[in-house]
């Protein structure tokens, strides 16, 4: 069983950074890809981006070059995720949630969820 704790998010106004962290505890053996997925209001949850055990990343286009992921791997019991957001718009807005899994297609394990708004 694998345990997620989110942190970060909040109110930015546009233009700010802001940075999410998730934990990862537990059965670790089988996280291949850790990464986060986005909900704004009223519509559909969207992949923001992944990364793999060995740091190969992907992005959706609307956050190239705004969005960094990075993984620290360092300790056996536990990985952490960040996902460090810069140039922030208001179509950022979200409830942006953590997943830890062996593969894409089938994710089990997911964060709690943090608000991040992006507004003036």
């Amino acid at each position: 069983q694998v345990q997620l704790v989110e942190s970060g998010g909040g109110l930015v106004q546009p233009g700010g950074s802001l940075r999410l962290s998730c934990a990862a505890f537990g059965d670790l053996y089988s996280i291949t890809i850790m990464g986060w997925y986005r909900q704004a209001p009223g519509k559909g949850r969207e992949l923001v981006s992944s990364i793999s055990r060995a740091l190969n990343t992907n992005y959706a286009d609307s956050v190239k070059g705004r969005f960094t992921i990075s993984r620290d791997n360092a300790q056996s019991a536990q990985s952490t995720v960040y996902l460090q957001m810069n140039s922030l718009e208001p179509e950022d807005t979200a409830v942006y949630y953590c997943f830890a899994t062996p593969n894409l297609l089938r994710i089990d394990n997911w964060g709690q969820g943090t608000q991040v708004t992006v507004a003036s």
